[in-house]
């Protein structure tokens, strides 16, 4: 049996409660003040919305949309300081440890000290991403690299992208998150880990042996998602010749090896030797055969186009307005989108002014994905985060891992993907430890590579109901108030996160 969400609240009350009338909520905050904090952030900490009240939300969405100008805490500085791979680039990253000369097998020791020192970069990636996200005051700039990483997504399960997630997010997305849409295809691109992701480093012209026997020649599979996925869109009008064509353009295209030389920090290299000179003919316009060049020229027609514009302006008004966007803003931000060419900070302005983004139905309307709810509530108990592993626990369990979405497309942000009876108990059951205090989350791991092993234990301290009622702007529908209200104390600050409007933003 399915159960809707909105009975969640009253089945953890007849479960557990008791009855205290002394409970007087805050009075509710202006809906707008909430709205804008929902959707610009991944949901408010104690202060957030005093803070938008007393100065306005059209300087909230100014000072958001310029990250750069936002100082961030010397807290959260320190710790991705300590995060010694954190800052790596992938040519950095492949040699560290690297004894064996080129063409030897690695020995056993080697492979477990490879499988080490990748285990440790990821975790450190994963890591970081938490900490940002849960603690920087640049909340736009972390809900855009979430927005930019699922759809440029990567797989850290498959072979050595599990070395490059980290910096692939540092170099390709984050630097990009709000600037031109070109770059960011640009930078991703380049990157080795899209180029390992989808086999684009194995495109040739030719077809030819390679050390196993296997013949290998084009590879169309990163031509077909640059297009479908990530600039086009399945509907975009691309044929499959065009897909041929543009694996031949991209053909050379991949990363260097321990033999070769690169003048970029990514690790991109050209081999003009798998490449295709012939002049080409790619969605009407003709390419002369130039070499690596006639990729940038292909980006530069991907990004150019209006199926790129339409294509990007749904996805982003899906992420932030509501699971079917209305047809009138997808528009309105397409033209947009054209007319500044692919600028996605104007994109952003122009939507989070739109009547559409303050049509009152659409508060409150979209389901939080597991990640955003919970980073969105680890930030409401202003908890101070050392030890992000009772997130990314939870993240695994919800099959929300981060780095870890297997297909292309990454993960989706819609209700019907993740509201379900089953995830639904397992983020009651993290709203019941965090707000009992028992999820280790202050407390400072000793030994990284141990985890949760080795812990400077911090007392439980269970989150105050009020406060957390006041920093949530009582945001709570009239038979939620009257659970909380009608319940024990020591079980108010659970049915506040777990209620059917905690679920959502």
């Amino acid at each position: 049996m399915t159960v809707k969400p909105k009975y969640w609240v009253l089945l953890l009350f007849i479960l557990l409660g008791g009855i205290d009338p002394s409970y007087a909520a805050s009075t509710p905050v202006e809906p707008k003040v909430l709205h804008i904090i929902n959707r610009l952030s991944f949901g408010p900490a104690p202060g957030d919305v005093q803070r938008v009240e007393s100065m306005g939300v059209e300087r909230y969405i100014q000072e958001q949309l310029s990250p750069d100008s936002i100082p961030e805490p010397q807290n959260l500085t320190s710790q991705l300081n300590q995060l010694d791979t954190l800052h790596l680039n992938p040519v950095e990253l492949s040699k560290h440890g690297t004894t064996h000369l080129p063409g030897q097998k690695p020995s056993l020791e080697e492979r477990k000290a490879a499988n080490k020192w990748a285990k440790q970069v990821l975790d450190q990636a994963v890591q970081a991403r938490l900490l940002q996200a849960t603690s920087s005051q640049r909340q736009l700039q972390e809900v855009m690299v979430d927005f930019w990483y699922n759809h440029f997504n990567v797989d850290a399960g498959k072979g050595r992208v599990s070395l490059w997630v980290g910096a692939y997010e540092q170099q390709a997305i984050r630097p990009y998150a709000l600037g031109r849409f070109r770059d960011l295809l640009g930078a991703t691109a380049h990157h080795p880990a899209m180029q390992y992701y989808l086999d684009n480093f194995q495109n040739r012209a030719d077809s030819r042996p390679d050390a196993q026997g296997n013949v290998r020649g084009l590879n169309e599979n990163y031509a077909r998602e640059l297009m479908e996925l990530h600039t086009l869109g399945v509907d975009g009008g691309y044929t499959q010749q065009d897909v041929i064509v543009l694996a031949r353009i991209l053909s050379g295209w991949g990363f260097s090896r321990a033999s070769q030389q690169t003048d970029n920090n990514f690790g991109f290299y050209f081999n003009s030797k798998r490449h295709d000179f012939s002049d080409k003919v790619f969605l009407g316009h003709t390419i002369k055969g130039s070499g690596e060049a006639e990729g940038d020229e292909a980006l530069d027609i991907l990004a150019q186009s209006p199926a790129t514009a339409r294509h990007i302006s749904y996805q982003i008004a899906q992420y932030f307005v509501s699971d079917r966007p209305p047809i009138s803003l997808v528009n309105n931000l397409t033209q947009r989108y054209l007319a500044t060419d692919g600028n996605i900070h104007e994109v952003l302005n122009t939507l989070f002014h739109s009547r559409e983004f303050w049509d009152t139905k659409n508060f409150n309307a979209k389901f939080k994905t597991p990640l955003q709810y919970a980073i969105s509530a680890v930030r409401a108990t202003g908890m101070e985060v050392n030890n992000t592993r009772p997130i990314s626990n939870l993240l695994q369990q919800l099959a929300m891992p981060l780095y870890r979405c297997q297909t292309p497309d990454g993960y989706k942000n819609t209700a019907d993907v993740w509201l379900n009876p089953d995830a639904m108990n397992r983020r009651l059951s993290f709203a019941t430890a965090i707000a009992n205090g028992n999820l280790p989350l202050s407390s400072i791991p000793t030994n990284m590579e141990q985890g949760d092993r080795t812990l400077q234990k911090s007392p439980s301290i269970p989150v105050d109901a009020s406060q957390l009622t006041n920093t949530l702007g009582n945001s709570f529908s009239v038979k939620t108030q009257k659970a909380i209200a009608s319940s024990s104390p020591q079980i108010r600050s659970v049915l506040i996160l777990g209620s059917p409007e905690f679920m959502r933003r």
